[in-house]
């Protein structure tokens, strides 16, 4: 199974992310609220849920694409802004807004999970 890591400073958004991919089967490697912590458990991650604005500022979009060219990882956004997203990463799926169901969320993991390249095909889950 794809592992994730969740890139957002409300906590409680983040736990909510959680749970969702946890009982889908997901492994969640780490909840990381900004950019360092966020390298640092990069690694381990296939997919990243990121937030565009964290706790070191609005610093997600710049770190997509840092976790997209460093380790690989796809992206998806999840904001209330997307017009925030002006470049995409290089491995970006799509974004979600908030508020977010739970359908979205698992579908989002399910796409970028997927080994071809990604096609989004869902309305909750919007292209780039």
């Amino acid at each position: 199974m794809k592992s994730v890591l969740i890139v957002e400073d409300e906590i409680f958004i983040a736990m909510e992310i959680e749970r969702i991919l946890q009982d889908a089967g997901y492994t969640v490697v780490a909840i990381a609220a900004d950019q360092s912590e966020a390298l640092a458990a990069a690694a381990a991650a296939d997919v990243a849920f990121v937030d565009l604005n964290l706790r070191d500022g609005p610093t997600g979009p710049g770190l997509a694409h840092e976790l997209a060219q460093r380790f690989g990882v796809r992206i998806v956004y999840v904001t209330a802004n997307p017009n925030q997203i002006e470049r995409p990463a290089p491995t970006a799926v799509g974004y979600i807004r908030k508020p977010f169901s739970e359908e979205a969320i698992v579908t989002a993991a399910a796409i970028a999970a997927r080994p071809e390249t990604p096609a989004v095909a869902h309305q909750d889950v919007i292209s780039l």
